[in-house]
């Protein structure tokens, strides 16, 4: 990792599970950029957090020189256009080009809800969609950024911990071969990067957060279920 130069500090406030701090994990990572990593518990969100994000109160947040900046996309955009000279180049040069990736990586975006793992589940119910925008944003290429990685990939690439996961706890393959070839390829690709090991959660601990939290609803709906019964009586 190299240092982001020019004195610059980079704090990022994150939660390991989170796909969306993922998001933010991976840009710093390709950008080759050093970072301060601070892991919040969400139960018990620290001061620096909520001062840092007081409207969401959400991960991740990035500081940078003491300014912080919320919401992973505005976040990866952000890391892209400071640092335009460090690693890879995120956002495309061609304007046309750049509001494709814009909109692609809001559409994902739209099928998912912050901090909840099983919304993803969601989220590749339009994989064949996401087939159709790698094949428009690759023109042929391994990824969505071209020859390299770029701005969707990392969007898209936030929940590759998760789908991994899903697939081992619920049997579900969301970039199964047969349908979505070019997705499917596209995920290999991607975990063989190096960028991507380095910050890639633990795949056996996101499959018991995701048994724990399937037992945790499922205990809830039995209690709900039994108070239901009980006035019924």
């Amino acid at each position: 990792m190299t240092m982001a130069g020019g004195g610059d500090e980079l704090k990022l406030l994150g939660m390991w599970a989170s796909p969306f701090a993922l998001r933010a994990k991976l840009a710093l990572s390709f950008k080759g950029l050093s970072y301060d990593y601070v892991e919040e518990d969400l139960k018990n969100k620290s001061e620096l957090l909520l001062s840092s994000n007081p409207v969401h109160k959400k991960v991740p947040v990035l500081i940078h020189n003491g300014k912080p900046i919320c919401e992973s996309q505005v976040i990866v955009q952000y890391i892209d256009e400071v640092f335009p000279d460090a690693g890879v180049t995120l956002l495309p040069a061609d304007p046309h080009d750049r509001a494709v990736a814009r909109f692609w990586a809001s559409y994902i975006d739209e099928k998912t809800e912050e901090e909840k793992a099983e919304a993803v589940k969601q989220t590749f119910a339009v994989v064949e969609k996401l087939e159709g925008a790698l094949s428009e944003c690759s023109k042929g290429k391994p990824f969505f950024g071209g020859d390299t990685v770029g701005y969707v990939d990392v969007v898209l690439g936030g929940f590759v911990a998760w789908v991994h996961a899903i697939e081992e706890v619920f049997g579900l393959n969301q970039f199964d071969a047969a349908k979505t070839p070019l997705l499917a390829a596209w995920l290999e690709r991607f975990d063989e990067l190096d960028a991507v090991k380095e910050v890639m959660p633990d795949i056996g601990r996101l499959v018991e957060l995701a048994k724990m939290r399937q037992a945790q609803a499922a205990a809830a709906a039995a209690a709900v279920a039994a108070a239901a019964a009980g006035e019924a009586n």
